[in-house]
């Protein structure tokens, strides 16, 4: 026998029993496919894209479920499932040519049945094309953002405001809540005044309230309307006594026994050492307190009240201004004495004080009259008029032609009905006054803040 036979009989014998293994090679070659001639080695599957694989970037947990809820959208529609193109396998050559129709297509080689553990491993799904990437994509940056970021208050019923008093309280008082009808036309409207009352103002005003006739409910008014201002308003109002005549808007605001124990400090007081003030704790030692209403007390002696002039009163303003939004002032029964020009030039809307009496009506026309002449016009135009109805005049007087004759030549007109809280002019208080002069109060400060803003 030959050499080489024997060396062939001997490696035969020499691996009997051994499990016979094959090359990596051989492993990746397909069942029936032959070797090249030159290289001996399968050839290289042709790839769409022959360059190197750029590295995957991880996604966020937000695009990832964004793109899945695309795809699986897309998926469960037929309109875009037929438009959408089919992903092209990645084991199909691109350079492949179209078939022709009457050949059966060509199949791409078969994958080994067994790997190197010898379960037949899972066929990896395609990745999905450009173009479905990009449809998903599109779809997840059209999709609807959630109504919960968008508009959170959708997801919370409106509550009802609670009712107060009559019959819709008592009932929802009955229930302990569990029937609501609602606040009435009545309540609303309250509410409404409220609302105007307690709007937020950029910057310091002023109201003078006036007369040309003493008694009529001045001062009573000014009281009434800036506890009403100090009971709505985030922020305090102040009220200013400048009357000449021994002015009383702190006694009606305090009481008389409590402004007496008190310590009486006076405008006067105030000016002599307003260079001092430069905080609002330094200026509320010249200041009276009626609850949440800030007051600055008018000098009770005539020869003094009456020396004010409108250069002083423009240092108080000045001073007020800033530590105020709000301020009222009492100006006294008349428009000629010496602090009128002041008070004038720095108001910003005007309360006229009339009454039903005859001659109560007629001085508050005569007021706006000389108002308008005297280059007030635009303060005259605008003023509210306050008809108090202190003395409850006789049937005799037509209150209705009255408001009439006032209602032309002003802003709006106000009537406070008589009510002894008032007509006494004693404290003033609202807690003592009657529902409807309560309102009316409340409709005035509304008015004045109308004029603000």
């Amino acid at each position: 026998m030959p050499e080489s036979a024997d060396k062939n009989a001997r490696a035969t014998a020499h691996n009997a029993g051994q499990p016979q293994t094959r090359r990596r090679r051989d492993l990746r070659r397909p069942a029936g496919a032959s070797p090249d001639a030159r290289t001996g080695t399968m050839p290289a599957a042709a790839t769409p894209n022959n360059s190197r694989t750029a590295p995957t970037r991880r996604s966020s947990w937000a695009e990832a479920a964004a793109v899945a809820d695309a795809q699986a959208e897309a998926e469960a529609t037929p309109e875009a499932a037929a438009t959408t193109p089919a992903p092209v396998p990645a084991s199909v050559p691109a350079s492949v040519p179209a078939q022709p129709a009457d050949q059966p297509a060509v199949q791409p080689p078969a994958r080994p049945a067994t790997s190197r553990r010898g379960a037949v491993p899972a066929e990896p799904s395609a990745p999905p094309s450009n173009v479905s990437r990009q449809a998903a994509k599109l779809a997840a940056a059209d999709a609807p953002i959630s109504d919960f970021i968008t508009s959170p208050g959708s997801f919370v019923r409106e509550q009802k405001p609670r009712p107060r008093g009559g019959f819709r309280g008592a009932l929802y008082a009955m229930t302990g809540g569990a029937i609501n009808l609602g606040p009435g036309p009545r309540q609303r409207e309250e509410d409404e005044l409220g609302r105007r009352i307690s709007r937020q103002l950029q910057g310091s005003y002023n109201t003078a309230v006036l007369s040309l006739k003493g008694g009529i409910g001045k001062t009573s008014t000014t009281v009434g309307v800036g506890l009403t201002l100090a009971e709505f308003r985030g922020d305090a109002p102040c009220a200013i006594d400048a009357n000449p005549d021994s002015g009383d808007l702190v006694e009606r605001a305090l009481g008389e026994g409590i402004y007496q124990q008190s310590s009486p400090r006076t405008i006067t007081d105030l000016l002599k050492n307003i260079e001092s003030v430069d905080s609002l704790t330094a200026l509320a030692r010249y200041m009276h307190h009626a609850g949440r209403l800030h007051l600055i007390a008018g000098e009770q002696d005539p020869e003094v009240s009456d020396s004010l002039t409108a250069e002083e009163y423009l240092r108080i303003r000045k001073l007020i201004s800033g530590y105020y939004s709000v301020a009222l002032t009492d100006c006294g029964t008349g428009v000629t004495h010496n602090a009128m020009s002041g008070i004038l030039q720095s108001a910003d809307n005007l309360v006229i004080a009339a009454g039903y009496a005859v001659s109560g009506a007629k001085r508050a026309r005569s007021t706006l009259q000389w108002l308008a002449s005297h280059g007030y016009e635009d303060l005259a135009r605008n003023a509210i008029v306050v008809i108090t109805d202190k003395d409850e005049v006789s049937s005799r007087v037509d209150k209705d032609a009255i408001e009439e004759h006032l209602s032309g030549i002003c802003r709006q007109l106000i009537a406070v009905p008589h009510d002894r809280g008032v007509a006494d002019g004693d404290l003033v208080t609202l807690d003592v006054l009657k529902p409807e002069t309560r309102r009316a109060y409340k409709e005035i400060a509304a008015a004045i803040v109308d004029g603000y803003v």
